[in-house]
């Protein structure tokens, strides 16, 4: 519009400046005509001719715009009739948005009536859309598949045929219509990752791979996050190679640290299939370089027990070496403190220990000091101190998926089949702390608190079910001990537990000597389950 008023403006411009030209240069203009001369002024010629141009053209429009009447005014008709019919489909699109049935199908009818349906597809998609809201899955299932059948609209009928099946549960017919859909257009993200999700639930780890490839070719996913699937993928497929063919599932391993350097389950998959192959060097390198960049309790454990035929000391040696690589870490202090406990050498173990739980009080820690116990005193009373503050204290990181802990990693959500879903966090759900602050106590605290060591002996070491045993035992000798009386009463002599009668100056039996009462229970004949002794 802009350019046709300035090119106004210029024409208008040049017209004056050549009127004005002829004014300041006046003559006559002589016409000789059938023997007839015909004189005038030349600016009167040029106004003259001009004018004659400009009824031509005004004659002309006029004759163009009688001749075309009819169809200008059909046309003039029918994008009246077609503004109101999108008019219309709008409207029931925004209706079907908002949940709004019989506006959506009732802008529907009018849409269908006002356009013809071969010539919008949105009216199919919106007579699905008012059909699935008002529950007639049927109908709506129909025109999706109509869709699919039409080149057009194949890829809108099939992401509608691909949400029913999903929402009837039909996984197999999800699974197809999603295949169909990324064969067809491996640039549509939904049937990408939809298509990507099945493969790898099902195993085909190539096929999933070459489908990755193509959305990346396709910039339907960010490199960032391809090359982070890319390694899950990768990492998956080495997994299942690592018992029949380590070469490669070193390789693929490999190949997945060069795309995600940070992705432990890679590095463990890795160095397991370099240990396999006798390169305990190169992978402990891996295992080093994973360790830096994030320690991680299996990273720990592949490292320390890296040669099967490493002394415990040995041990003890590589963790002291994760540690200098990570100082001041948990997981460096609870690697060194379990090594340490394993290497009898507890004063380390408990020291490492405790300074874990100084630095972060969670219940791996408050567990090594209760085995460090357990293994060195073997005085339950402490054992179950410790027990107590692992209750309490936070829990320990695990593999999480939607709400699922794994004891490892693995490529795909069980629960909701989502790739790359398994995540090294605390799981949720625990009650953290005791019940009346909802705080842990520190270490110092527990310390305080930590029970008086016992006096076991060395030689029968007593556990926590041997301590409850004799306890009980004490409390029923004292209830059946006999009350002296004023004077003695025949009875029958209960004979010994073994049969024997003791000879004099002999020790008598632990129960001899109870008084023939039938009130008194004799422990020899019928022992209660529950007050059943056993002594070790």
């Amino acid at each position: 519009m802009l350019i046709r008023l300035v090119a106004f403006a210029l024409f208008v411009l040049l017209l004056a400046y050549g009127f004005s030209w002829l004014a300041d240069r006046p003559g006559d203009l002589s016409l000789i005509w059938e023997g007839q001369i015909y004189q005038t002024k030349l600016i009167v010629a040029a106004s003259a001719i001009i004018a004659l141009i400009a009824a031509v053209m005004i004659a002309w429009w006029f004759v163009r715009l009688v001749w075309t009447s009819p169809h200008s005014v059909t046309r003039y008709f029918r994008a009246r009739k077609r503004d109101r019919g999108y008019q219309a489909l709008s409207t029931g699109l925004i209706a079907a948005g908002a949940g709004n049935a019989l506006l959506a199908r009732k802008m529907a009818a009018r849409s269908r009536g006002l356009i013809r349906a071969d010539q919008e597809p949105l009216i199919s998609l919106l007579e699905a859309q008012a059909a699935l809201i008002e529950g007639r899955y049927d109908e709506a299932r129909a025109k999706f598949e109509a869709m699919a059948n039409d080149p057009e609209t194949r890829e809108l009928g099939l992401r509608g045929l691909y949400l029913e099946a999903r929402r009837l549960g039909a996984n197999e017919a999800a699974r197809q219509y999603a295949e169909k859909a990324a064969d067809n257009a491996p640039y549509l993200p939904w049937a990408a990752q939809a298509t990507l999700e099945y493969r790898s639930q099902a195993g085909r780890w190539d096929d999933a791979i070459r489908l990755l490839e193509q959305q990346k070719a396709a910039r339907v996913v960010e490199k960032a996050d391809a090359n982070r699937l890319h390694a899950v993928l990768l990492t998956a497929r080495a997994g299942e190679k690592l018992e029949g063919n380590p070469a490669g599932a070193r390789d693929d391993a490999q190949q997945a640290l060069k795309l995600a350097a940070d992705f432990i389950p890679a590095a463990l998959v890795a160095a397991k299939a370099l240990f396999r192959e006798g390169g305990v060097r190169k992978a402990a390198s891996i295992l080093e370089q994973a360790w830096k960049s994030a320690p991680h309790p299996e990273i720990g454990q592949a490292y320390v027990r890296a040669r099967s035929g490493d002394s415990t000391l040995d041990r003890l040696k590589r963790a002291e070496r994760l540690e200098g690589l990570r100082p001041n870490n948990v997981e460096s202090l609870l690697v060194v403190a379990q090594a340490a406990l394993d290497a009898q050498e507890f004063a380390k173990a408990r020291a490492k220990a405790e300074a874990a739980a100084r630095m972060q009080p969670r219940e791996a820690a408050f567990l090594l000091l209760a085995d460090i116990e357990e293994a060195e005193t073997g005085d339950q009373g402490r054992v179950r101190h410790w027990l107590a503050q692992a209750l309490k204290a936070p829990r320990d990181p695990a593999w999480v998926a939607d709400g699922f802990v794994s004891d490892k990693w693995l490529p795909v959500s069980p629960v909701t089949g989502r790739l790359d879903a398994f995540e090294w966090k605390a799981p949720f759900g625990q009650i953290e702390g005791p019940l009346e602050d909802g705080s842990v106590p520190p270490i110092e605290t527990a310390l305080k608190t930590l029970p008086p060591l016992r006096d076991v002996r060395p030689e029968s070491p007593v556990n926590d079910h041997r301590i409850i045993e004799l306890e009980r035992a004490a409390t029923i000798a004292e209830a059946v001990r006999p009350t002296p009386a004023p004077a003695p009463a025949k009875s029958k002599p209960v004979e010994p537990v073994s049969g024997k009668t003791p000879a004099p100056g002999e020790a008598k039996p632990f129960f001899g000597g109870l008084p023939d009462d039938p009130g008194v229970r004799d422990p020899r004949v019928d022992p209660e389950p529950k007050t059943r002794l056993r002594l070790f």
